[in-house]
This record gives structure tokens, C-alpha cells and sequence, in this order.
């Protein structure tokens, strides 16, 4: 009978806490449109029990504020804009999370796995003294985590004592919150003074017809085995005719095939497309934790030992100068 009650009783605690949580989820956009990883991040939120709130800090961005109100799981949208949040720069967000934090007091605070995120919310926990997990793709409990390490080769679970627990989301380990059927209130909050310790001065963005890289379906990506940057125009024409991403190694961009902006692993970009076509990558454990959570990989290497076979589902041993010119020409037939 004790036993029994006892069960009860912490699965009564259990829901009691979850009831106290608060999460602030930090939004990622360019002011017109929300960047996909956010709605990931909701869905890890929600998982923490509580209300969700997201911040959308910008210079004109009452339309993302729009567009995050009806996603599923949002219970309120906290809205700042001022022009020092220009371009999103970590020095002045980081001010304006702590002033949110003071009003709001959240017990969690997260974002993406993306370059902001990372760039951001250490800054926040170091002002905070408390010590950020990057990378969780679980949430067993309001305090626990399951997060990749070793270049996602290894799972490690934390168990978090922080007073605020300050976290980033693996997007490609959480389904996407839907973006219709939430009903959200918005709020608008203070922006913070100017730090003026950094300006956005401008960027310079590559336009392309094709998908971007972290939301495509379908990805095609070139390693070392290219041998020139000329040469991964074989792979531009492959992922024209299957409307694909064309993603890059670590030692291509290192080579200075392609930009770093394709460059898909650890230190690049996470994506899990439902088909990944490596070429001419050999598979170091730093670019398998970009994508080993593709639904299909395949991968086309003339080395047969090469590591990038142990994860693919379909594994071509040739010259990849001659299978890939000829996949391209069989899809257009």
C-alpha cells in the first residue's frame, strides 16, 4: 500500500513542478521570417511542462511576432524592437534576455542549435553564473537532459542543479511545432540600453534557387574526393534535377572548394533530410554528427573502407567523376 502511495505521490510532485516551469524560448528570424530551428526549440519546450514564451527581439519584426503566435505551444510572445538589434548581435541581445529574465524569473531558457544560439545564450548563462548544456536532444524531466558529445558520437545525460537552466536544442532531434492552431498573447517588453560594444554593418548573402540547406529534403554534398571547387559543379547539376542542398565536408571547405556556409558537421550545419547523398566524402566522425540522422544516406566513394559506408543505407564503390554525371543524366530520361 506504501509502495502505492508512494508512486502517487511523486507522480502527483512530478505533475506539481511541471505546472511551475516556465520556459523562454529565444527566437531565431531575419525580421521576416522565422528561422525553422525555433519551431524545434518550441516543441523541447513544451516538453518542460509550464507556460512557453518566446522572445522575438528585431528592428521591424511584428510579422515574425505574427507568425509565432499561432504555433502550437506558444503561450506568449515577447516582442522588443529597437534599432541596436539589428543583424541580432549576441552583445546586445544578451542585456535584453537578462531584463526579460528579471521580469519574467523563467526556469529555463533555450534556443536553436544554430550558430545564434550558441553564439548567444553562453553569454546569458555566464551573466546568470550558471553553467549552459548545448545540444540536448532529450528532455527526460524539467532537470534532466540527454545531450550528444564527442561530435555526436556519444550521448551524455545531465542532470541539471542550476537555479535557471540555460540550454540549446538539437533541432534535428525534435519535430517541428506546428504553425497553425496556437492562439498566443503578445506582449511588448522594454528594450534594453545600447552596449554599443559591437555594430552590424552590413552582409553579404549568396542567393540561390535552391533549398536552403538545414530545411531541404534532400541533400547532396561533396568532401575532398571533389578535388576542386570547378568540380562540384557536377553536384550542382545532380541537385538541380532532385531540387536539393548542396552541403560540403569539413576538409572541402577547408580546401577552399566551397564556402563555409555548406559545410555540414559538428562545426558546420545539422541536417536530417529524408535522403542524404554523400560523394566523395570518407566520413570522419566530425561531418557523420552533421547528418547521420538522415532517414536515407547514400554514399558513393571509391574507397570501400572508407567510414561513410557504415552509416549509409546504400553504399556505390566508383569513381565518382563518372556515377554521378551518370545519375544526372538517367534523371533526365
Amino acid at each position: 500500500m506504501n509502495r502505492a502511495l508512494n508512486k502517487t505521490s511523486l507522480k502527483q510532485l512530478s505533475g506539481l513542478l511541471q505546472r511551475f516551469q516556465s520556459t523562454l524560448v529565444v527566437a531565431e528570424h531575419n525580421n521576416d521570417k522565422l528561422t525553422p530551428i525555433t519551431l524545434n526549440a518550441i516543441t523541447a519546450a513544451s516538453k518542460l511542462g509550464g507556460e512557453v514564451s518566446c522572445l522575438v527581439a528585431g528592428t521591424n519584426c511584428a510579422q515574425v511576432a505574427e507568425q509565432i503566435s499561432k504555433v502550437q505551444g506558444v503561450n506568449k510572445v515577447l516582442v522588443a524592437q529597437h534599432d541596436s538589434y539589428k543583424g541580432s548581435l549576441p552583445e546586445e541581445l544578451t542585456p535584453l534576455i537578462l531584463e526579460t529574465q528579471k521580469q519574467f524569473n523563467f526556469t529555463h531558457i533555450c534556443a536553436g542549435a544554430s550558430a545564434f544560439g550558441k553564439n548567444l545564450l553562453p553569454r546569458v548563462a555566464a551573466k546568470l553564473d550558471v553553467a549552459p548544456i548545448s545540444d540536448i536532444i532529450e528532455i527526460k524531466s524539467p532537470d534532466t537532459f540527454v545531450r550528444t558529445i564527442y561530435a555526436g558520437n556519444a550521448l551524455s545525460t545531465v542532470k541539471c542543479n542550476e537555479s535557471i537552466k540555460i540550454f540549446t536544442v538539437r533541432g534535428t532531434s525534435f519535430e517541428a511545432a506546428p504553425v497553425e492552431g496556437g492562439s498566443a498573447t503578445s506582449e511588448e517588453v522594454a528594450p534594453s540600453a545600447p552596449t554599443g560594444i559591437s555594430e552590424w554593418l552590413e552582409q553579404s548573402l549568396t542567393k540561390s534557387d535552391r533549398p536552403e540547406l538545414t530545411s531541404a529534403k534532400v541533400v547532396v554534398s561533396g568532401g575532398r574526393g571533389l578535388k576542386s571547387g570547378d568540380n562540384f559543379k557536377l553536384l550542382y547539376d545532380l541537385a538541380d534535377k532532385m531540387n536539393a542542398a548542396v552541403g560540403a565536408s569539413r576538409a572541402a571547405v577547408d580546401a577552399g572548394y566551397v564556402p563555409n556556409d555548406m559545410q555540414v558537421g559538428q562545426t558546420g550545419k545539422i541536417v536530417a533530410p529524408e535522403l542524404y547523398i554523400a560523394v566523395g566524402i570518407s566520413g570522419a566522425i566530425q561531418h557523420l554528427a552533421g547528418m547521420k540522422d538522415s532517414k536515407t544516406i547514400v554514399a558513393i566513394n571509391k574507397d570501400p573502407e572508407a567510414p561513410i559506408f557504415q552509416v549509409a543505407d546504400y553504399g556505390l564503390v566508383a569513381d565518382l567523376f563518372k556515377a554521378v554525371p551518370e545519375m544526372t543524366d538517367a534523371l533526365n530520361k
